[in-house]
């Protein structure tokens, strides 16, 4: 039966590689790690959620860390966790009148396009080379969790002529305070410029950029955190999607990783959204911020030969 398995594996992944891959699978108990992958994002979908970080950033350095699979497969199963988690919260955000679908698009636009040089780049680089590179990137992501603050309702004074054309501007109510809070955006040049370097960090990790699209939109934009997080989704269920396109082309979507993840976050963050009203936030934070200080730097130092 590992043998039969192994065979529709391979006709499923395409490139050469895969039958490696699918032959060591073969050797082993390969039921037992579908089912070890399934709980492991199980748990990281109820922790991501109240921590405010994508199950993708959590996903790709601890799978590809810890588990026996090519970084090329995990982080093409990443984009479809990433892309899962926003698809789910996107029509809930919409309705709610937090997402901005006319100031996600021109940020989705130079995302997707740096998504997918991200990701055939990647997939043309050695996985050692990208796997050292993910590890530095994890621990600057940890950094900057920790110093980036938050502004709830940021002053913006005059927007940028470019946001003044777009009409990207308008109004929503806070649903803690009741009040009506009316926004505008500044330095939309710069946020595009940004938003196509996040992408392609996105497409050549395979990690989503939660972590990074809510600072740009909140932080450099000017934008309420609320209208931030919630325009994030959108961005990056188009961001993702790019990136997933390619994954898939080069055959890098492997069902025995992706459908078993997938299933594990989409469970673990329903429950994790019910959790969030109960929760200490901060401590669930902080213990993220330890798993991916340890997850990043396993990731630097596989990639560097040191902790094969």
């Amino acid at each position: 039966m590992a043998a039969a398995l192994a065979g529709a594996l391979m006709l499923l992944a395409g490139p050469a590689w895969a039958a490696q891959e699918v032959a060591q699978a073969a050797q082993a108990a390969w039921w037992g790690w579908p089912i070890a992958l399934f709980l492991t994002c199980f748990v990281l979908g109820i922790v991501a959620v109240p921590a405010g970080i994508g199950g993708g950033t959590l996903f790709v350095p601890i799978v590809g860390g810890f588990f026996p699979f090519h970084l090329d497969f995990v982080r093409g199963a990443g984009t479809l966790v990433a892309l899962a988690s926003t698809l789910g919260a996107g029509p809930f955000l919409l309705r709610a009148g937090l997402a901005q679908v006319r100031l996600a698009l021109p940020l989705a636009l130079m995302a997707s396009a740096g998504a997918i040089v991200g990701a055939t780049l990647g997939l043309a680089l050695p996985a050692r080379a990208v796997e050292t590179a993910l590890g530095v990137v994890v621990l600057g992501i940890v950094a900057l969790m920790l110093a980036a603050g938050k502004t709830e309702f940021p002053q913006v004074a005059r927007p940028d002529r470019l946001a003044r054309a777009w009409r990207l501007h308008g109004s929503f109510v806070d649903a803690a305070s009741g009040r009506r809070i009316d926004w505008q955006v500044r330095h939309t040049p710069s946020a595009m410029a940004l938003f196509s370097v996040i992408g392609l960090m996105g497409g050549l990790f395979g990690i989503g950029a939660g972590w990074a699209n809510v600072p740009a939109i909140n932080l450099l934009m000017g934008a309420p955190l609320k209208i931030a997080a919630a325009t994030s989704s959108l961005v990056l269920s188009l961001s993702t999607s790019s990136a997933a396109w390619v994954f898939l082309g080069r055959g890098a979507l492997l069902p025995v990783i992706v459908v078993p993840s997938v299933a594990g976050m989409m469970l673990g963050a329903r429950i994790g959204a019910h959790l969030l009203g109960v929760l200490n936030a901060g401590t669930v934070r902080r213990l993220v911020l330890v798993v991916l200080l340890f997850a990043g730097a396993r990731s630097l130092l596989k990639g560097t030969g040191i902790w094969s």
